[in-house]
């Protein structure tokens, strides 16, 4: 396996995924964006005060936020595979799923997705790169073995 997680929580919360997820989502991704060679990341899994905290530093937002996405920028001189940090809120996940009726699985698999492709350079700032990613967090979904990610059921 090429996809390495530090995976580090610093929740109470109970319902976070497991280190064999993290490395499967992400393996996933390197695997759909054609990528062999090892890459690894950090995922730290937070309570809202912290991703709040974050949010409000490093993108000027007040309030938690589901995923916050930290690349790694090396200098030249050193080739290292990390490609950065993903911090995702636990109570947020927990709370969307349930207020889109997906698994808290699928929601974590998800958000995984999204940050692993933010952290390969991916965005959703204009209507084509949002396609773009959102195509791939499909594709990516689908692969292991989940629905749509975006249709949200009633």
């Amino acid at each position: 396996m090429s996809a390495v997680v530090d995976l580090q929580l610093a929740t109470e919360n109970t319902s976070c995924p497991d280190q064999h997820l993290c490395e499967q989502v992400m393996q996933q991704v390197l695997d759909t964006l054609g990528i062999t060679d090892s890459k690894e990341c950090t995922i730290r899994i937070v309570d809202k005060q912290e991703s709040a905290q974050l949010n409000e530093q490093y993108r000027g937002i007040k309030g938690a936020t589901n995923v916050l996405t930290f690349v790694f920028e090396s200098p030249v001189e050193i080739d290292i595979d990390l490609l950065g940090d993903l911090v995702i809120c636990a109570p947020l996940v927990i709370e969307q799923a349930k207020q889109q009726n997906k698994t808290e699985l699928m929601h974590w698999s998800h958000l995984i997705v999204h940050g692993c492709l933010h952290l390969f350079g991916y965005d959703h700032i204009g209507d084509s790169d949002a396609q773009i990613m959102e195509d791939l967090e499909c594709q990516i979904m689908q692969n292991l073995g989940y629905a749509n990610p975006y249709i949200v059921h009633d």
